[in-house]
């Protein structure tokens, strides 16, 4: 029986799809396998992809200590307006012009985003106030304040620039929202911008180069007694 090898504890690597919720991938490992002890190391935002760390059985235990662990990022920031939720769940607004933002000056801009930072998360994310996620206030339109979070980015690479669109790597502590980031970013050079692509590529040791998709999981055991 598979189930009993699950629940002795399994880490398993996988490649979050896009569109997929990080719970998404673990209800769909549950009723493969058939046990209930099954969750996931660190949440990826729908419009996310890469690596996600599921344990299974006794290994849940180690959840806490996989989401402390050091995390790395590529992906793309689209200069020259805002969101709402900071990427691409809501619609861009407030455009501005490019003009006079060089490549100098992205990465230039770069060094203030790389050490020890403060940093506010979005009003759109799962942080919760007074029990709830403060996202379903901020979609009322209700007023959200959060209080600015010290993290660590070690490093912030510009790996290429194709006006309005630039393309990143970020290697951070864990509880650094790359939504701010960008935001943020945006803020600093003056025009504005939002996450437009995320992956993440690295959890402390694990990459996604060793993850496998959904899809290939369900192959392997959906069939097997």
């Amino acid at each position: 029986m598979i189930e009993n090898t699950f629940e002795e504890g399994r880490v398993l690597l996988f490649d979050k799809p896009l569109e997929w919720t990080s719970f998404d991938v673990v209800r769909k490992i549950r009723n493969v396998i058939k046990i209930k002890k099954v969750g996931h190391a660190g949440t990826l935002d729908p419009l996310a992809t890469g690596l996600l760390i599921v344990c299974t059985g006794k290994f849940t235990k180690k959840i806490n200590e996989y989401m402390a662990q050091e995390k790395e990022y590529t992906g793309t920031i689209t200069l020259g307006a805002i969101t709402p939720t900071y990427d691409l769940e809501s619609a861009p607004g407030n455009f501005k012009s490019l003009d006079g933002i060089t490549e100098e000056t992205i990465r230039e801009t770069t060094k203030q985003f790389t050490g020890e930072i403060w940093q506010i998360p979005p009003i759109h994310s799962a942080i919760k106030q007074k029990g709830k996620p403060v996202y379903l206030l901020a979609r009322k339109g209700k007023e959200v304040i959060l209080e600015p979070r010290a993290i660590t980015i070690s490093a912030f690479e510009i790996t290429n620039i194709e006006l309005p669109v630039i393309s990143f790597r970020v290697v951070c502590t864990t509880g650094t929202y790359i939504r701010s980031l960008a935001n943020d970013f945006g803020a600093s050079l003056g025009c504005g911008g939002y996450l437009s692509q995320l992956r993440r590529t690295r959890i402390g040791n694990f990459k996604v180069e060793d993850a496998i998709s959904v899809e290939e999981f369900v192959q392997m055991y959906s069939k097997k007694d």
